[in-house]
């Protein structure tokens, strides 16, 4: 995926375009969890989308639920919902800082005259 050892490092432009591409895709993915955690809670908990983004942001923000689930299915997605949005947190921190630990390692590593 990146450039290898042996490489160049890429120019500043590049690695620009690089970083905006790894933004972009952490931002679709953001709001394809917020669209699914909507519907989950749209489904199970019967709230309105005004609540169900609510809930469903405030998930994927760190800060928990507002509304508590009162249905067993609402209770069971919540739980679901949680753990993936704490997993999808370490996802997407680690897919914006890749290209920038990459660049830093490369840098040092590089050998020149290969």
């Amino acid at each position: 995926m990146y450039e290898g050892r042996g490489r160049k490092p890429i120019s500043t432009r590049a690695f620009a375009l690089r970083v905006a591409r790894h933004f972009l895709f952490s931002l679709a993915l953001l709001a394809a969890s917020l669209a699914a955690g909507m519907a989950g809670y749209m489904r199970f908990e019967d709230l309105a989308w005004r609540d169900a983004f609510l809930n469903s942001a405030m998930l994927l923000g760190g800060m928990g639920p507002v509304n508590d689930p009162v249905t067993d299915g609402g209770k069971l997605f919540a739980g679901i919902y949680a753990l993936y949005a704490g997993l999808l947190f370490i996802f997407v921190l680690a897919l914006l800082l890749a290209p920038v630990v990459h660049r830093i390692l490369h840098r040092f590593h590089w050998e020149e005259g290969s």
